[in-house]
């Protein structure tokens, strides 16, 4: 019997690139309040809540914003993050991605999302991905975030599996830690795999191909 069942995948970073559009509500809507948040500064990021990444911020920028100014630049990024996100379109996803996800449905694996982003299920519809699931948990669905595993257990509930059945592909090391956490394996592309961080260390997300194989009939 195959080792996994089914994948789970992280969002961001993983099936579509969202940096871009996260960087740039971050950056105008710090500035804003009087902070320089680089590129360097937005890598920490990665992986991390909503209020975990402007813990991060406030640290990195040696700011001090008391409880209200933290409530409402929080509010400004997500809403300018949010008017971001409409640009994005079924075009996003590259082709290696969607015929990756096509070719382990035919294998007869289950795949979903766990994602601690709360616009994760605006993001997989406008990008035509949403249909690709047969689960989806995201940051509406869950209490604790990354690298707390709740997300990628409530997943593993959703498609009625154990969660050492589940395979998680994730880019940032938050994220694999909360995968390990949950009693599942992961495999890594982008910083987790150059951190060395994954039971799987891929180069490409097409390399999960070699390692969800085909149950020999």
């Amino acid at each position: 019997m195959p080792e996994f069942s089914a994948a789970i995948f992280d969002l961001n970073g993983v099936l579509v690139d969202t940096d871009r559009y996260d960087y740039e509500a971050w950056r105008i809507t710090a500035a804003r309040y009087g902070l320089d948040l680089t590129r360097s500064i937005h890598r920490h990021l990665r992986g991390l809540s909503r209020t975990a990444s402007l813990e991060v911020v406030l640290k990195e920028t040696g700011a001090c914003l008391n409880d209200n100014q933290k409530t409402a630049l929080s509010a400004e990024k997500n809403d300018l993050y949010q008017k971001l996100l409409y640009e994005m379109s079924p075009s996003d996803p590259t082709e290696e991605v969607r015929t990756t996800l096509a070719l382990l449905h035919d294998r007869g694996y289950m795949l979903a999302v766990g994602s601690s982003s709360q616009n994760g299920v605006f993001i997989l519809k406008q990008t035509g991905l949403w249909d690709m699931f047969d689960a989806v948990c995201d940051g509406n669905d869950i209490h604790r975030a990354k690298p707390d595993p709740e997300v990628f257990l409530l997943a593993a509930s959703r498609l009625a599996l154990p969660p050492e059945r589940c395979l998680v592909v994730e880019d940032a090391v938050p994220g694999v830690e909360a995968a390990h956490r949950g009693g599942m394996k992961a495999a890594c592309i982008s910083d987790a795999s150059r951190a060395g961080a994954g039971d799987y260390n891929m180069d490409r997300f097409s390399d999960l191909l070699d390692i969800l194989k085909k149950p020999e009939t």
